[in-house]
C-alpha cells in the first residue's frame, strides 16, 4: 500500500513539473496592416538594394498600386462568398466577372510596372518584384505555422 501511495505521489510530482516547463504561451497576435507594409517595404528596399531616393520616388507610386489592386481582391471576395447563384446562367456569370476581374488585376499590374521603368533601372525592378513575391511567399508559410501550432495548442488539452 505504501509503494502504491508513493508511486501515485512521483507520478504526480512528474506531471506538474512537466506542466510546469511547458513554455508560455504567447498572446495571439493580431494582424496590423501598418506593420505589414512597413516590415514590406524595409524588406523590399533591402533586397533590391534601393537608395533613399529610389525609396522615396517608387513607394508612393507602388501604394498607389496596391490600393487600386485591393479595390479588385474586395470585387472578388464578393463576387465569390455570394451565396452560389441558383441557375447555370448565374453561375456563368460569377465566372465571368471573376475572370474580367483577373485581367483587370494584370492590366493594373502591367500599367504600373511601366511606370516603374520610368522610375527605376530594369534590374531595379525586377529586384523589387522578386522581393515582393519572397515576402509574400515567407508570410503566408509564418503565418501557416502559427496556425499549427495554435492548433496544436488546442489538440494537447
Amino acid at each position: 500500500m505504501k509503494h502504491r501511495l508513493l508511486t501515485i505521489i512521483v507520478l504526480l510530482m512528474l506531471t506538474l513539473s512537466v506542466g510546469a516547463q511547458e513554455a508560455p504561451r504567447q498572446p495571439q497576435q493580431h494582424f496590423s496592416p501598418e506593420k505589414f507594409e512597413a516590415d514590406l517595404q524595409a524588406f523590399i528596399t533591402n533586397e533590391a538594394k534601393l537608395t533613399q531616393q529610389e525609396a522615396a520616388k517608387f513607394f508612393p507610386v507602388y501604394k498607389e498600386m496596391q490600393e487600386k489592386q485591393r479595390a479588385i481582391f474586395g470585387r472578388q471576395r464578393q463576387l465569390l462568398t455570394k451565396e452560389k447563384p441558383a441557375d447555370e446562367q448565374g453561375c456563368l456569370r460569377n465566372i465571368k466577372d471573376c475572370d474580367e476581374l483577373d485581367l483587370e488585376l494584370k492590366r493594373i499590374q502591367q500599367n504600373y510596372h511601366s511606370r516603374f521603368l520610368e522610375l527605376l533601372p530594369a534590374s531595379k525592378v525586377y529586384d523589387i518584384l522578386k522581393a515582393e513575391d519572397r515576402f509574400h511567399r515567407h508570410m503566408m508559410k509564418s503565418w501557416g505555422r502559427g496556425a499549427q501550432r495554435q492548433g496544436q495548442g488546442q489538440h494537447r488539452r
